[in-house]
């Protein structure tokens, strides 16, 4: 009866002993969502075009001022947006599967 008891006892052990090890072969991923992009890449498209217009019409010669202040105001929202977007907070966490 010791003998078994034992044996019992080393297996139950044994079975708890593995239960991590398991639980670590689990593989995880990281998953990122994006808080408020919207917002900061609207925020970031007005500043670049205001930007990009004040640049444009201060770069352009006296005959063009009207196209290079619409030219710079159009690259600088561009810039400006994706910009921003890059640029925004990202709420990370660990997925484990």
């Amino acid at each position: 009866m010791r003998k078994f008891i034992t044996a019992a006892f080393a297996c139950s052990a044994l079975s708890m002993a593995a239960v991590p090890v398991a639980a670590e072969a689990q593989s995880r991923y990281r998953v990122c969502e994006n808080v408020n992009v919207k917002k900061k890449a609207n925020t970031g498209t007005l500043i670049g075009a205001v930007g990009g217009g004040l640049l444009g019409n201060a770069v352009a010669s006296r005959g063009v001022k009207t196209e290079g202040t619409v030219l710079g105001a159009g690259v600088g929202a561009v810039v400006g947006h994706q910009v921003a977007k890059k640029n925004a907070q990202k709420k990370c966490r660990w997925v484990y599967r």
